[in-house]
C-alpha cells in the first residue's frame, strides 16, 4: 500500500467515526502526522453533523497536538526535532530571530500547513511563554475552522 493509498484508507475511516473521528483527525494534524483535518471535516459536514459540534471538537484536538508539538518542542531534545519533525538544527536556530521578535503572538500562524508545527515547535525550543503561545494558537486555529465552515455553508 503507497501513501497515498493510506492516508485516503485513514480519511475514510476516520469519516466513519463521525465525532470521533474529527477529534483523531484534528490531533493528529495539529502533530507531526501530515494529515488534513480540513478534508475530514468538509466530508463530515457534508454528511450533516452538526457544525457547532464539530467546530469545538476540531479547535479542541487541533489545539491538543498543536500543543503536543509545541511542548516537544520545549523538551529540546534535538534527535526527536530531526527524527520527528525533520526539522534540522539549522533550520530550528533560523527560527530565533522570529520567535525572540514576535514571541508567542507568532503562535496565531501555527494552523498554517507545514509551517505552524514548526512555528509551534520553535516557540517550544527557545522557550516562549507557554500560556500566551496557547491563547494565540487558539486564536489562529478558531479562525481557521470557523472559517472553514463558513465557506462551507
Amino acid at each position: 500500500m503507497d501513501w497515498h493509498q493510506l492516508v485516503a484508507t485513514l480519511h475514510q475511516l476516520l469519516q466513519e467515526w463521525g465525532y470521533w473521528g474529527m477529534g483523531l483527525a484534528g490531533f493528529l494534524s495539529g502533530t507531526v502526522v501530515p494529515f488534513s483535518s480540513e478534508a475530514v471535516l468538509a466530508v463530515l459536514l457534508k454528511e450533516g453533523l452538526d457544525p457547532f459540534v464539530l467546530f469545538v471538537i476540531a479547535v479542541v484536538s487541533n489545539c491538543i497536538g498543536g500543543y503536543t508539538t509545541f511542548w516537544i518542542g520545549h523538551l529540546g531534545k534535538l534527535d526527536w526535532i530531526e527524527k520527528y519533525f525533520r526539522v534540522k538544527h539549522q533550520k530550528l536556530l533560523d527560527w530565533e530571530h522570529r520567535v525572540e521578535k514576535y514571541g508567542a503572538y507568532f503562535a496565531i500562524l501555527g494552523w498554517l500547513p507545514i509551517f505552524g508545527n514548526v512555528i509551534l515547535l520553535a516557540l517550544g525550543f527557545f522557550h516562549a511563554n507557554p500560556r500566551n503561545t496557547a491563547w494565540w494558537m487558539f486564536v489562529g486555529k478558531t479562525v481557521r475552522y470557523a472559517g472553514i465552515i463558513w465557506l462551507m455553508n
